[in-house]
């Protein structure tokens, strides 16, 4: 979620093979091109994945080794020096699932979900800001409240990315400057994200982990433009912007192999590319989701789209356009993404609330088509339940499942994040959107 939208110029596309930059050129049942950029070769990760890397990067990777990367990278920061593979203290060690087994991870079954081995409708919420709390109290507080009140996942942002070391005591993920990455696996870094997988597993709570902002909050493609340069349109296609996201991206799903807390890895919150073709960010979803498959293929992936560019059911207005860079269809078409997302703030987009019934009904239809199941991940009115309560009764009825923005609790030093969307428990919004809305499920 994002107040101000933000608007970046698209840089000129050169002329590029079928297949672009990162994307897949080989594998089991591939038909796709095998052709790759000048500049750019084919690499074997497994029997099922091949990807276009820079020539430069192809002698560094191989198999089932660290992706490709143009950039110096370090595993730590220098005031820390835990292990970017460490898991959490109480995820099973000795337990191993294989891709043609992943029941015991949530997963689909066409357009439902099934958490625990059961299918069904399920709702959540977001707390963007609990991997940065650092009372490891606060965070079982928020977790047993979620547990209580009938919520099944959480999304949470795995990122935190500075372009400058910030003082001690404050939580950064990766520090992003002069032109290297370098992740923070201390007790001021992922260690914060551990507790938190920690937690969701013992109040059976699943995650939604998301690796980058489209906006500038808590650093986001800005951060990776400052250190590598471009722009916020060209960072899909940068090569080193990409090696270092790919590289974050394995270092926090490799923590956590076998946990059984995690819903889904999210490519990104609300990627737009504005003024852009739709193939460019259809492209790097395509890339960049394989590319999280191949180190993690039993947990589902979703891209954190607001649902933008979308034929189907289309009123012809701003959010159903492809000026963003999105398509909504081609991208939930893509294999290796195993469910659609869906944003809804229709202020933000000049709409009225009595709109956003409309814009869910639309995609239900969308995902129907698509066989697969779609979230309506984000949404908030400053009206609350007068409002959000139709939405969530059309998603009952068109979705597989919701996750209100965001959840509001009271962690006895103070509040969490409150903005004109946020849900405070046990307060009356509380009772209509929380309480209400699971009986009604």
């Amino acid at each position: 979620m994002k107040i101000s939208l933000f608007i970046a110029p698209c840089l000129a596309q050169f002329a590029l093979s079928q297949t672009g930059n990162w994307g897949q050129c080989g594998g089991e049942n591939w038909s796709g091109d095998v052709n790759c950029n000048v500049g750019w070769l084919c690499q074997y990760s497994n029997p099922w994945y091949s990807q276009c890397v820079p020539e430069s990067d192809s002698s560094t990777a191989s198999g089932s080794s660290t992706s490709a990367t143009s950039t110096t990278f370090s595993t730590s920061a220098s005031t820390t020096s835990t292990s970017t593979t460490s898991t959490t203290s109480s995820a099973p060690s000795s337990t191993t699932t294989t891709s043609s087994s992943p029941s015991g991870y949530p997963h689909t079954s066409g357009t439902k979900f099934v958490i625990d081995g059961v299918e069904g409708y399920y709702a959540g919420t977001n707390a963007y800001w609990i991997s940065f709390l650092t009372n490891n109290a606060d965070v079982d507080l928020v977790m047993s409240h979620l547990q209580s009140s009938g919520m099944k996942f959480l999304r949470v942002w795995g990122f935190n990315d500075v372009n400058s070391q910030p003082n001690s005591g404050t939580v950064w993920f990766q520090l992003l400057e002069n032109g290297s990455a370098t992740i923070n696996t201390g007790s001021d870094g992922l260690e914060r994200l551990d507790y938190v997988v920690q937690s969701a597993e013992a109040h059976d709570i699943k995650l939604i982990i998301n690796f980058v902002n489209n906006w500038g909050d808590y650093g986001g493609i800005a951060a990776y433009v400052n250190n590598y340069g471009g722009s916020a349109t060209s960072w899909y296609t940068n090569s080193a912007a990409q090696s270092a996201y790919q590289n974050y991206i394995k270092a926090v799903v490799s923590r956590y192999p076998t946990s059984p807390a995690i819903f889904a890895w999210e490519l990104a919150n609300e990627p737009r590319c504005n003024g852009c073709a739709t193939s460019v960010i259809t492209n790097w979803v395509s890339a960049t989701s394989q590319y999280i498959k191949s180190i993690d293929p039993n947990r589902m992936v979703a891209i954190g789209s607001e649902g933008m560019g979308l034929a189907t059911g289309s009123d012809g207005s701003y959010p159903f356009g492809y000026s963003e860079g999105n398509d909504f269809e081609a991208t939930l078409a893509i294999s290796t993404i195993d469910f659609g997302t869906i944003h809804l703030y229709p202020s933000q987009w000049g709409e009225a609330d009595s709109w956003g019934t409309s814009w869910i009904q639309a995609h239900g239809v969308a995902c129907n088509n698509a066989g697969k199941p779609c979230l309506l991940e984000e949404y908030g009115s400053s009206s609350h339940c007068s409002s959000e309560a139709p939405w969530q009764a059309a998603a009952i009825d068109s979705l597989a499942a919701d996750s209100f923005w965001q959840w509001g609790d009271d962690l006895g030093s103070g509040d969490t994040p409150n903005d004109e969307y946020s849900i405070f428990y046990g307060s009356s919004d509380y009772t209509c959107l929380v309480t209400n809305h699971v009986a009604a499920i």
